[in-house]
């Protein structure tokens, strides 16, 4: 962790690479996100940003449409970390830096990357909200 400069080793992510473009057609695939699963395809998620703000036949009003395709990566230093390798390797590592951040007073380690774990924004509040509820 670089709270402890590293001193057991760089824990690793994998990272994710944005491709965006402008599609000249009204809709492209008809919801703001659909994630990708199968193996023979290069991306794991396609955003349609229109989708997030237009809603029915306010879609096609607009002759194009920007999408970005997300591709996970391999991380290395300077990118941004998202998601932890959860491995032997990593688990044991981050077992070291949590130890080391047990004993820190007046620290508080939460989220993503001080626990080593994937979160979506919804479980993150939550673990936010009871951590909070537990100093009460």
């Amino acid at each position: 962790m670089k709270q402890y400069d590293y001193q057991f080793g760089k824990l690793n992510y994998r990272t994710i690479r944005f491709e965006t473009e402008v599609i000249y057609k009204p809709n492209y695939q008809g919801n703001a996100v659909v994630n990708y699963t199968e193996r023979e395809i290069p991306y794991t998620r396609v955003i349609e940003h229109k989708h997030f703000e237009m809603f029915g036949q306010e879609v096609y009003e607009t002759p194009k449409t920007v999408i970005s395709k997300e591709f996970s990566t391999e991380w290395k230093d300077g990118m941004e970390p998202y998601y932890p390798v959860n491995d032997e390797v990593n688990s044991s590592l981050y077992a070291k830096y949590k130890a080391l951040a047990d004993k820190e007073d007046n620290v508080i380690f939460g989220g993503r990357l001080a626990e080593y774990k994937y979160y979506d924004m919804a479980p993150t509040v939550e673990r936010a909200m009871e951590w909070w509820n537990s100093k009460e």
